[in-house]
């Protein structure tokens, strides 16, 4: 405006200033909203913000926080994923992307975007712990599901049972490998077993199909039809 005063855009400008202290007002009682646990109340008041600061890296974060604190991981993940592009070596949003798919079970994508955290710094403490953990879960359930493929199913059982003493933690790598152990035990006509196993799944996911249709394998091995 000083070095070209005008009407119009005078206007503007004003207009602008408004806006940012609006923006920066909201900020405010975003953060506080935030650090007073009122996630839901910071997760609409940066809706706000974010719809015209859109490249803002830190307030994505911040609503990813936020997310995470709702149970909504997913929309987490959509913001750190912005986040990590929006600024440079971003490690601490890929480790915490890599987090979340890990506590969802998505171990193969944990461990994707874990290793684009080490590409950034192959010395980030966290990410080489959590990649550790990982690469190890990863391995034992790919190896799991190759004897299952090969029809080794005592082998694959094992595997299983190494899943879960590596991952006791997390509860969905117990029921997943339950229900892998579950299969080999019908596919192995160990009928006994494999009900036993299939129904420790189902008390925990009633709607399992594969927990169901292996349950009903075994069934008919003791042929219990009713059942």
């Amino acid at each position: 405006l000083k070095s070209n005063p005008s009407n119009n855009e005078e206007k503007e400008a004003q207009t602008h200033l408004t806006k940012s202290d609006e923006l920066q007002r909201l900020h405010s009682q975003a953060v506080s909203a935030y650090q007073q646990e009122d996630y839901e109340a910071a997760i609409s008041l940066l809706d706000e913000i974010l719809a015209v600061c859109v490249w803002d890296a830190e307030l994505r974060e911040l609503r990813a926080e936020c997310y995470i604190k709702e149970g909504e991981p997913s929309k987490a993940i959509s913001d750190l994923k912005a986040a990590a592009k929006l600024k440079n070596d971003n490690t601490e949003a890929f480790y915490k992307i890599s987090r979340i798919y890990y506590q969802l079970g998505d171990h193969e994508l944990s461990l994707s975007e874990v290793r684009e955290c080490l590409k950034l710094d192959q010395d980030h403490k966290q990410c080489f712990s959590l990649y550790k953990q990982v690469k190890k879960l990863n391995k034992q359930i790919e190896s799991a599901e190759e004897f299952i493929r090969e029809g080794r199913y005592e082998d694959a059982i094992s595997k299983y049972d190494s899943v879960m003493k590596t991952e006791p933690e997390v509860p969905i790598y117990a029921i997943r490998a339950k229900e892998r152990i579950c299969h080999c035990l019908s596919k192995n006509q160990q009928a006994t077993e494999a009900i036993k196993v299939c129904t420790e799944v189902l008390q925990l996911e009633p709607a399992n199909v594969n927990a169901l249709k292996d349950r009903a394998e075994a069934y008919l091995l003791e042929d219990l039809y009713e059942e």
